[in-house]
């Protein structure tokens, strides 16, 4: 089962956003604890994609649809009646947020909102995960670590699109979510993360390997920015364990918003590490690394965030420090460029996390005790 406890077994659960990278390591994860997934989502976005490399249309019930098709998400939700939703189907980058602004947030803002429907007019759904982005708050300065009660904004289309979505849910659970008993609506704001299977335009990793692969220099846009890396299965993992947490008849205090990232340190900037990606898969000197201008679009110079009250309240932590998720990462490209099936990597690398969130103490996974109960 990877590590998830037995709450997921048969669980009902609907992911947007299940053809892109996080997605897909989510409806695997889920898969493999034994979860009735549902995906709504366009086609995969990549060639190659995780969802393809995964199998997973023919694992799971997809669903090719818009998140902006009000009436199919709809019905889609009474249909299948999910008792838990994930929120992922988004536009998830900046630069595409500057060349079409309206279509970031008619996806990003709009698409929130025919969910926040879809899910009020079904009991069924018992918690809604609603993914936003550490990118969501008013900048505030180089030195600021940002908290969950900071002001909301963003200077960019995309930034401002992902505060707009935490203002919507938050409307949206005061106005018509405040019963006792009313499906419990949470936000989670993650930093930037990194992982084997992202093949996504304008993304670090993917951008570093297909720069090593051809020789070229990497072209970042802000490389002195710093951002909060972390690893893709400790995004997920923190979805997870609230979205049970939620589930649970104390579940109400966990309908807020969270942040989710590294532990709170001075942050790792775009050249940093892209220098250690390059030296762990291409076993290039970060000094020599290649670097070169791409055209720079307006954004927040600098992120941290403030995890502490996730970790204070549920007990989550990241499981992997940054040298070692930037070392797995490196091996999985290498093995998958070497032949190696995608799938196989993924279950390597859940049994590896898992193994070591329990070594760690980590309240969301499963003891080997309680296997099989």
């Amino acid at each position: 089962m990877a590590g998830l406890p037995v709450f997921w077994r048969g669980r009902r659960v609907l992911i947007t956003g299940h053809t892109g990278f996080k997605g897909a390591w989510l409806s695997h994860w889920l898969l493999m604890a034994g979860a009735d997934v549902v995906g709504y989502a366009l086609a995969p976005p990549t060639q190659p994609s995780l969802f393809a490399e995964l199998s997973l249309a023919d694992r799971l019930d997809s669903i090719q649809a818009d998140i902006r098709d009000r009436d199919e998400l709809a019905a889609v939700v009474a249909r299948h009646r999910p008792e838990v939703v994930f929120h992922l189907a988004a536009q998830a980058l900046v630069g595409p947020g500057h060349r079409d602004p309206a279509a970031t947030w008619e996806t990003n803002v709009g698409g929130t909102v025919n969910l926040l429907e879809a899910v009020r007019r079904n009991p069924s759904v018992r918690a809604c995960v609603v993914v936003t982005s550490d990118k969501c708050y008013e900048p505030a300065g180089a030195d600021h670590c940002y908290r969950e009660g900071d002001p909301l904004g963003g200077t960019d289309p995309y930034s401002a699109s992902k505060g707009a979505a935490e203002l919507a849910v938050a409307s949206w659970r005061r106005s018509f979510f405040a019963a006792a008993g009313a499906t419990r609506l949470l936000t989670v704001r993650a930093g930037n993360v990194i992982g084997g299977g992202d093949w996504g335009s304008e993304r670090l990793v993917p951008d570093l390997v297909r720069a090593l692969a051809g020789g070229r220099a990497l072209r970042l846009r802000h490389p002195e920015a710093t951002r909060p890396w972390q690893y893709v299965l400790d995004a997920l993992a923190a979805y997870l364990h609230l979205g049970r947490l939620a589930c649970q008849a104390s579940g109400a205090a966990y309908a807020e918003a969270w942040n989710v990232g590294p532990l709170v340190g001075t942050g790792t900037t775009v050249r940093q590490l892209a220098g250690m990606l390059a030296a762990a898969i291409g076993r290039v000197d970060p000094v020599s690394l290649q670097v070169a201008a791409a055209p720079a679009v307006p954004e927040s110079a600098h992120l941290q965030l403030d995890a502490s009250k996730l970790a204070a309240r549920t007990g989550w932590l990241p499981v992997w420090d940054l040298d070692t998720c930037v070392r797995r990462t490196a091996r999985w490209y290498q093995q998958f460029a070497a032949g190696v099936e995608a799938r196989g990597l993924v279950d390597a690398e859940l049994a590896a996390y898992a193994e070591a969130a329990v070594s760690a103490g980590c309240p969301w996974v499963e003891r080997p005790r309680e296997a099989g109960s």
